[in-house]
C-alpha cells in the first residue's frame, strides 16, 4: 500500500505487490467491511466499534459490534454482539457496560452488554422508533432522539384518527416541504430523556426541547455529535435550528441547554450569533463547553472556529480565531486540558490538538483522512483511510503510531495498488492549486485519462477512501485518474473556499483547464488526447458547463446529479440558503443575471461531446428533472447520450447492487469513447 508524501513526490510502496497481483474492482469494494463508531473503555483496555458487512442478496448492509483488547499484544478482534439477521450499532461505553442500538425482535431498542462479554439485555420498550441515543456519563439517564409531532410530551406515539374518506394529497403552507430525500410529514426529530436503573429504562421518557420547533440533531446528517451531556448528567446540550417560514433560507443552528428532567425551558446559549453553532462537547471535569461556530449567516461552508464557554461564569472565548482552518469534529482529552479536533489541510484530514488554555495548535497525524477518533489518557485512537486503503483503527501514544486492525486484509491481499502522486500548478488568479494523479499498477505506455471533478463545490479531492467515487477503482479499470482542488475547495484557507461565490463557471473552469495541462505535461504516462471528464453534484454541473465552454477537449463526459438550468434549480431545490449564497445571497427573482451568468442551459447550442447522464428519483437537492433536461438537450441535438435513472437512490448511489451498476455504466461509457471497449 502507499501513502501521500510531499508535493510532486511519487508515493512509495510500503508493501511489495503480491505474486498473484490483480487490479481492484467494484466487486471487491462493495464487499469490504466498514468500521465506524469507535468507543474506548475508561481504563483504556477495550476498543469497541460497529462493523458493516454487505448482504448482497438483500442489497443492504448489516451491522455487528466488535471489540479488541488493547492490553494484549497481538490480540485479534472478536465479535461482541453479532446475532444473525440482527443489526447492532452505535456502541457507547459507560462504566462496565456497552450500550447499543439493536433491531432484534423487529423493532429498534437500546440494549446493553457487559464489556467483558456475556448476555445482552434490552433496556427500552417505548414504541414508535427512534433515531439515536446517548447515555449520560453518570449512567443514570439516556437521551433519545426520535421523530415525533412538535410539542410531544414524551416518546409515546400520538394517537391519530384517520378519516377513511380522506384523499392522499399532501398539503403545505410554507417551504421545506421536502429535504434531501424525504417529504415532510410534520414530525420533528426531538430529544427525550429516560431514567436508567437496574431494571433498564422503562417508560416513554420526558421531552426536554420545550416549545422549540425544529430538528435535533439536525437533518439530514446530524447525529450524536450534536448532543452532549453535562458531566453530572443533569443538563443536556443540543443543536437545533428553529423552524418556521425562514427554515429553508437559514443556517442559524444554535446550542441550547436544558435540564435533563424537562423541568424548565431550554436556554439558547448562542442567540447572539445568527450563523451556525454546532458540535457541543463538555469537558470531562464539567467546567467547559466547546463548540464550533461560523460567522456568516446563510453560508454553510464558512470557517468553523473552535469556541469555549466557561460554564460557571458564561465567559466565551474563540480558541482558533487566528487559525485559517475549519474544525470538523471536537473531542475532549480525559484531562480536560486539550481538545482534539479534525480539520482539512492540503488534501489531508488529520487530528490536531488544541490547548484549552492557550489555544496552541499541534498537528498529531500526517497523511490520511481521519474519520473518527477517541481521546485516551495516553493519546488517541482513531479510524483512518486514504486513497489506497479503507478505514482501519490506529493508536497514537507520544510519537509512536500502531495499527490496531486490518479488517479487510484477506479481501485485499492480492490487490496491486495504484501509485498516487501530488502536483501543484499556477491556477486562476495566479494562485497555487493542488492536484493528484493516480497511475494504474503495472501499466506500461500511455493510459487514457479519467478527469474527476469533486462536488460541494466546497469540498476536496483529498487523500481519502470513497465507496461512491473511488479513484483506485478507475485506476484498476486502466485509467489514469487526475483530480485538482479548484478554487472553492476546502483545506487551503477560507479565502480560497470563498472564491467560488458568484464564480461557479469562472475560476474553477480555469483551474481545471490549467490543471489538466499541467498533469499531462508532467506525467508522460497520461494520454492527453484520450480523456473523459466526470463529476457529480457541482462536478455534474461542471460537466454541463464544460459541454458548452470546453466542447472539444474530451472524448466523453459523465454527468451525475448536476445542475443544468440555474433558474429551475433556484426554484426546485430545498436548502435555498445554499443556492442563494452561491449567487450573491439573493434569490433568482432579485438578481437573475447572477444565475444566468454561469447557467449551462444558455450554451446548449455549443454542446457536442457524448454524455452519460445519471440521476436518482429521490434526489431533492438537485432534482432528477435537471438530469432529464440535460438528456433532452443532448437527444434533441443528436449527441450520443445515455440516461440512467435510479428510482430508489437520492443524491448518492448507496445500495450495493446499484453501486455495481453505476460503475458498470460509467466505465462502460468511458471505455466506449476512449477505445478501451472490447
Amino acid at each position: 500500500m502507499k501513502a501521500f508524501l510531499s508535493a510532486a513526490t511519487a508515493l512509495v510502496a510500503i508493501a511489495a505487490a503480491p505474486a498473484s497481483a490483480r487490479q481492484l474492482t467494484i466487486d471487491d469494494v462493495t464487499m469490504l467491511s466498514r468500521v465506524a463508531a469507535p468507543a474506548v473503555s475508561k481504563d483504556g483496555r477495550w476498543l469497541v466499534w460497529q462493523q458493516r458487512e454487505t448482504d448482497l442478496a438483500a442489497n443492504r448492509g448489516r451491522f455487528d459490534l466488535w471489540r479488541l483488547d488493547l492490553t494484549r499484544k497481538g490480540a485479534a478482534p472478536e465479535k461482541l454482539a453479532a446475532e444473525a439477521d440482527v443489526n447492532e450499532t452505535s456502541p457507547q461505553i459507560v462504566g462496565d457496560a456497552v450500550y447499543f442500538q439493536s433491531d432484534k425482535g423487529g423493532d429498534d431498542a437500546i440494549w446493553a452488554i457487559p464489556l467483558a462479554g456475556g448476555e445482552a439485555r434490552r433496556l427500552t420498550g417505548f414504541q414508535g422508533g427512534f433515531g439515536g441515543f446517548k447515555v449520560a456519563p453518570t449512567g443514570d439517564r439516556i437521551a433519545v432522539w426520535a421523530d415525533r409531532k412538535p410539542g410531544a410530551p414524551s416518546l409515546a406515539p400520538a394517537m391519530v384518527k384517520k378519516d377513511p374518506n380522506a384523499g392522499s394529497g399532501r398539503t403545505y403552507d410554507q417551504l421545506f416541504v421536502r429535504h434531501w430525500d424525504t417529504w415532510s410529514t410534520g414530525d420533528r426529530s426531538q430529544l427525550f430523556v429516560l431514567p436508567l436503573g437496574a431494571d433498564g429504562a422503562s417508560g416513554d421518557g420526558v421531552a426536554v426541547v420545550g416549545g422549540l420547533v425544529g430538528d435535533t440533531p439536525s437533518k439530514p446528517f446530524g447525529g450524536g455529535e450534536e448532543i452532549a451531556w453535562s458531566a453530572d448528567g443533569r443538563t443536556i446540550y443540543f443543536t437545533l435550528r428553529e423552524a418556521g417560514r425562514i427554515e429553508a433560507t437559514s443556517t442559524n443552528l444554535d446550542i441550547f441547554a436544558a435540564p435533563a428532567d424537562g423541568s424548565a425551558a431550554p436556554v439558547n446559549l448562542t442567540k447572539a450569533n445568527a450563523a451556525t453553532d454546532t458540535l457541543p462537547a463538555v469537558s470531562p471535569d464539567g467546567k467547559w463547553l466547546a463548540w464550533a461556530a461560523m460567522k456568516r449567516p446563510t453560508y454553510e461552508a464558512d470557517r468553523q472556529v473552535l469556541m469555549l464557554r466557561n460554564l460557571a461564569t458564561g465567559e466565551v472565548r474563540a480558541l482558533t480565531e487566528g487559525w485559517d482552518r475549519s474544525v470538523g469534529s471536537i473531542d475532549w482529552a480525559p484531562d480536560s486540558k486539550r481538545i482534539l479536533v479534525t480539520a482539512q489541510d492540503t488534501q489531508e484530514n488529520p487530528v490536531w490538538s488544541v490547548d484549552a488554555a492557550s489555544g496552541k495548535i499541534t498537528r498529531l497525524t500526517q497523511e490520511g483522512n481521519v474519520s473518527a477518533l477517541v481521546p485516551t489518557a495516553k493519546g488517541v485512537i482513531y479510524a483512518m483511510n486514504s486513497l489506497v486503503a479503507p478505514d482501519d483503527f490506529y493508536r497514537l501514544e507520544g510519537k509512536r503510531t500502531d495499527r490496531l486492525t486490518s479488517v479487510n486484509a484477506a479481501r485485499l491481499k492480492d490487490i496491486d495498488w495504484p501509485g498516487v502522486t501530488r502536483f501543484t500548478f499556477k491556477g486562476a488568479n495566479d494562485d497555487t492549486v493542488w492536484g493528484y494523479a493516480v497511475r494504474p499498477a503495472g501499466s506500461t505506455g500511455r493510459v487514457p485519462i479519467a478527469y474527476m471533478v469533486h462536488g460541494g463545490p466546497q469540498g476536496s479531492s483529498n487523500n481519502s477512501w470513497s465507496y461512491r467515487w473511488n479513484p483506485a477503482l478507475f485506476a484498476g479499470a486502466g485509467y489514469g485518474l487526475v483530480a485538482v482542488d479548484f478554487h472553492g475547495s476546502t483545506g487551503y484557507g477560507q479565502a480560497f473556499t470563498d472564491s467560488i461565490q458568484n464564480n461557479w463557471g469562472g475560476w474553477p473552469l480555469e483551474d481545471l483547464q490549467k490543471g489538466l495541462a499541467a498533469a499531462t505535461a508532467k506525467f508522460d504516462w497520461l494520454d492527453g488526447d484520450n480523456a473523459c471528464a466526470l463529476g457529480a453534484s457541482y462536478g455534474g454541473y461542471m460537466m454541463n458547463w464544460i459541454a458548452g465552454q470546453w466542447p472539444d477537449r474530451f472524448k466523453c463526459l459523465v454527468q451525475h446529479d448536476g445542475v443544468f438550468d440555474a433558474r429551475a434549480m433556484a426554484y426546485e431545490t430545498e436548502e435555498l440558503w445554499f443556492d442563494e449564497w452561491e449567487h450573491g445571497q439573493k434569490a433568482y427573482f432579485e438578481d437573475p443575471a447572477a444565475y444566468e451568468r454561469w447557467n449551462p442551459v444558455n450554451h446548449v447550442d455549443k454542446w457536442k461531446t457524448p454524455m452519460l447522464v445519471i440521476t436518482g428519483e429521490r434526489d431533492f437537492r438537485i432534482p432528477y428533472t435537471q438530469g432529464l433536461a440535460s438528456f433532452t438537450a443532448l437527444q434533441r441535438r443528436n449527441i450520443p447520450s445515455r440516461l440512467v435513472v435510479f428510482p430508489d437512490e437520492n443524491h448518492w448511489v448507496l445500495k450495493a447492487k446499484n453501486s455495481r451498476q453505476w460503475y458498470g455504466e460509467v466505465l462502460g461509457w468511458m471505455d466506449r469513447w476512449t477505445g478501451k471497449a472490447k
